[in-house]
């Protein structure tokens, strides 16, 4: 293999947002003693950090979670860049997939989601089956063992690409970390997916476990029911506060209860398991309203969105994520706050507040 490939951390991100996907894993890295620097091109859909000192990947692998960054889709830790021969492209990936020590349980031929990189996902396609071989006649590769590492090769084109490795649980169980979600014929609106994708990949197990039918659960600005309809399709009761209209379909259910009321001003006559919302306002004003849920006790678990400036994005990320945390500590008990920016999302990050071990 060549000695010009070094040792980093890859991350995927949505596209536009290479900048604050940078200041997201320099932070985490610097909290963890670990300095470094990030090579990022704008509308890549990728970012590229490089510590400053050898041994500091053996740390990141230690005790960097995927859970607790933001903007980052995906998190590998790659070699590259590596040269590829259009007459022979194996060689340089077999040697780094042998010095990334698998055997690995699946390999992920990827790409940047972005429309240039669409050309090269055909590429993808036909050259996995010849990689695979390879990589099984090396013994390198173990189908459905899930609890080993993935290998992923990242090509920024046909002839130059990164592999890396993810761990599962510390990382996106999906290729490219894109979900595969299929909008549901039935549901009002196309933000459903934004709520399927964060309860499919921000709860835990046992966090679902809340999610169960009969449970009662608050879905402010609610119209006309996108959000309202996931909740409901698990048996849970939803109040619906909206002046705009509900579907008809989703109210037939008998399972939603709509309020022509102000969001900002509503709140529930009895305590619920789950508060959520997608309003359409600043994110100071959409903090204060879910950290008034929490201090008054009218939730235990809230997924909310926060719709982002057009400028100092990351900033007001971290002042959401200060005062969130300064208010709900004040509730009392331990609480778990995560902030991603997931795919189904725009200009907006995904948090979720939900009390550990509970």
């Amino acid at each position: 293999m060549s000695g010009q490939t070094s040792p980093c951390l890859l991350l995927y991100c949505r596209t536009g947002f290479e900048k604050e996907c940078a200041q997201d894993i320099t932070l985490a890295a610097e909290d963890m003693g670990v300095a470094g620097w990030c090579k990022a091109s704008p509308d890549s859909g990728f970012v590229m950090f490089y510590p400053a000192q050898s041994g500091d990947m053996t740390t990141l692998r230690k005790k960097l979670r995927f859970k607790d960054l933001t903007f980052a889709r995906q998190l590998i830790f790659a070699l590259g860049p590596l040269p590829l021969e259009p007459e022979n492209r194996l060689p340089p990936l077999i040697d780094a997939a042998k010095s990334l020590h698998g055997p690995f349980g699946q390999i992920w031929l990827e790409t940047a989601d972005t429309n240039e990189a669409k050309e090269l996902s055909k590429f993808c396609r036909k050259f996995e089956p010849h990689l695979n071989k390879a990589l099984n006649q090396a013994g390198l590769l173990k189908p459905d063992a899930f609890k080993l590492p993935r290998l992923h090769v990242f090509f920024l084109d046909s002839s130059t690409a990164w592999a890396g490795t993810s761990q599962p649980g510390n990382s996106s169980n999906w290729p490219m970390g894109i979900p595969r979600l299929k909008m549901p014929r039935e549901a009002p609106s196309r933000s459903t997916l934004k709520l399927a994708e964060a309860l499919q990949e921000m709860l835990s197990g046992q966090e679902r476990e809340r999610l169960r039918p009969g449970r009662r659960a608050v879905d402010l600005g609610a119209s006309p029911g996108g959000w309202t309809w996931q909740l409901t399709q698990r048996g849970m009761k939803v109040t619906a506060v909206d002046n705009g209209p509900m579907d008809p379909a989703l109210m037939e259910a008998g399972l939603v209860e709509h309020l022509r009321a102000d969001g900002f001003t509503f709140r529930p006559r009895h305590p619920v398991e789950w508060l959520v919302c997608d309003m359409v306002d600043k994110p100071a004003r959409v903090v204060d309203l879910v950290a008034r849920w929490f201090e008054r006790g009218d939730c235990r678990a809230a997924l909310f969105n926060l719709k982002l400036p057009m400028k100092r994005r990351f900033e007001e990320v971290q002042l959401a994520r200060s005062v969130l945390e300064g208010r709900i500590a004040q509730v009392g008990g331990n609480w778990r706050i995560q902030m991603r920016q997931l795919y189904h999302d725009r200009e907006e990050i995904t948090c979720l507040i939900v009390r550990e071990n509970s």
